[in-house]
């Protein structure tokens, strides 16, 4: 009996460790999931009357396309500071995607964001009074003061799935941001473009992040109109 139990442990201990490892692979988002379109949940996809940089891509598009590059380009997660502001192409964390997703639709963000601070300091509380061009456009707290300012604000409820659209920007507590994607999850949910040194950078990830740190703004471009 004694060495029936003994032949059982390897058996056990070798199941315990295909499930976790299927645990770990499914928290990373690294096992195969069907992805769906808005189309399927009866969500009209939204286009942006704007096309800054005639593409004959509205900027909505341009924008989630241009973070699903640099998702696909996978930059190693590096927070370093970078004298020009600019970190290489293969290197960037969480608000490098947002510039990148902009530079791909026309954008300059980090003139936009440079200029706003310089003329309005004292409403980035980040920058402590002393604006520094080659790191406050990529301060997470910078750019959702400067969204807030110059992009239409929308729900942070992620279960208002009708309200979430490919190109949207979304911040979150704790100093993380990504741009929301065209794929879904079975509930509607949509996909979450980012950098977190995750492996997998365009995934499964909005309700995750939202319980880790609850969203605290969610935008869509409006061409840099001020809005408030």
């Amino acid at each position: 009996m004694e060495k029936q139990k003994h032949r059982r442990w390897p058996w056990i201990l070798a199941a315990l460790a295909i499930v976790l490892v299927l645990l770990g692979l499914d928290y990373w988002n690294l096992l195969p999931h069907k992805t769906y379109t808005a189309e399927y949940f009866g969500i009209e996809t939204l286009q942006s009357p704007l096309d800054a940089d005639g593409d004959g891509i509205d900027d909505y598009t341009d924008i989630m396309l241009g973070a699903r590059q640099d998702a696909e380009n996978h930059p190693t997660y590096d927070p370093s500071y970078f004298a020009g502001g600019y970190p290489p192409e293969d290197r960037g964390v969480c608000t490098d995607v947002v510039w990148r997703a902009f530079q791909n639709a026309g954008y300059d963000l980090k003139a936009l964001i440079d200029a706003d601070i310089a003329e309005n300091t004292e409403l980035y509380p980040r920058v402590q009074g002393t604006p520094d061009p080659n790191i406050d456009f990529r301060r997470v707290p910078n750019l959702r003061v400067f969204f807030g300012r110059y992009a239409e604000s929308l729900t942070t409820d992620p279960y208002e799935i009708a309200e979430w659209q490919p190109g949207d920007i979304v911040t979150f507590e704790g100093r993380h941001i990504g741009i929301i994607s065209d794929k879904r999850n079975k509930d509607g949910i949509p996909y979450l473009i980012h950098n977190s040194g995750q492996p997998k950078r365009e995934e499964d990830a909005l309700l995750r992040c939202h319980r880790n740190h609850p969203i605290s703004g969610h935008f869509r471009w409006v061409g840099g109109t001020k809005t408030n």
